[in-house]
């Protein structure tokens, strides 16, 4: 496999998260901390787009928080079958759209218009052009809308080329490689390399659904395979959106893998998405070597 076809497959990790482990409980969960983080108890009357929506399933919370229209649309087309799967569950909803797109691509973002609230989380930095996809996505929300990212944090990341190192290691192995890796991880992270560190491991398990309705084994998957892969400092997000976007952060949870930023657009308009170069994709085999 070359460097520049490198990619992790998301969409296979999403799409069995949707058959083995999506319940009532996990929508419920992420529906509640996605209203937390924007200090709101629905989402009533509001239009959302969902960028790289996964396996859906925030895009059902959004749905089930009383969205009047929400959009989803994701770059691997397995994600968008994820997503479908989560909409057929949900009886089908008609005023959910999912489809396949790319956050890079101006000829499709032109067409699908503004939103009350744009989201996305934990996507932009896989993207191959980070800083690129933040001014893309922020471009979509109306004045006075919300702003909704989580990227992988360059602040509490003190070996950012290590893992750099393991996902471009991991997207490369076989099946067994790659089983081995996580296993490794489980040891090394979850366990502290002692077997007096089981018990903790299998209570994080227990537990991780509480955690924005997310699956442990799902999640370190992703975190493993998860390439293309960029680190975002903090403050450096912040400067972009407020000073490019002419937002104003409102909300910020840091300390984690990744930052969730909130920000509100002011009453400036929105800068036109076909004002935004062009991600070629000569750019992105480079971005992806």
């Amino acid at each position: 496999m070359s460097d520049s076809n490198m990619r992790f497959g998301f969409g296979r990790n999403w799409h069995r998260f949707v058959r083995r482990n999506f319940t009532a409980e996990r929508l419920r969960v992420a529906h509640d901390a996605m209203l937390r983080f924007l200090r709101r108890p629905d989402l009533a009357g509001l239009s959302v787009l969902d960028i790289g929506c996964g396996s859906g399933l925030h895009g059902c919370a959004a749905i089930q928080a009383g969205a009047a229209r929400v959009h989803s649309f994701d770059y691997d087309a397995n994600a968008v079958r994820a997503a479908e799967e989560l909409r057929r569950r949900a009886h089908t909803p008609g005023h959910w759209t999912i489809e396949q797109g790319d956050v890079l691509d101006t000829a499709y973002l032109s067409r699908l218009g503004h939103f009350d609230l744009v989201y996305s989380w934990g996507v932009l930095h896989h993207t191959g052009a980070m800083w690129q996809a933040i001014r893309n996505a922020q471009a979509l929300v109306v004045p006075g809308g919300l702003f909704f990212i989580a990227l992988y944090s360059r602040d509490v990341q003190t070996d950012p080329q290590f893992w750099l190192d393991r996902k471009q290691e991991y997207n490369r192995g076989g099946t067994l490689k790659r089983a081995r890796m996580v296993l490794w991880y489980i040891w090394v992270y979850g366990m502290g390399s002692s077997l007096r560190g089981l018990p903790r491991v299998v209570r994080q398990i227990v537990s991780y659904r509480l955690k924005r309705g997310m699956n442990y084994f799902t999640d370190v998957r992703d975190w493993l395979g998860g390439w293309p892969m960029e680190f975002a400092p903090d403050q450096e997000v912040v400067d972009l959106v407020e000073g490019e976007g002419g937002f104003r952060l409102v909300n910020c949870s840091t300390g984690e893998a990744c930052t969730q930023f909130l920000f509100r657009r002011q009453d400036t308009p929105p800068e036109r998405i076909t004002q935004v170069a062009e991600f070629t994709a000569q750019q992105r085999e480079t971005a992806l070597a």
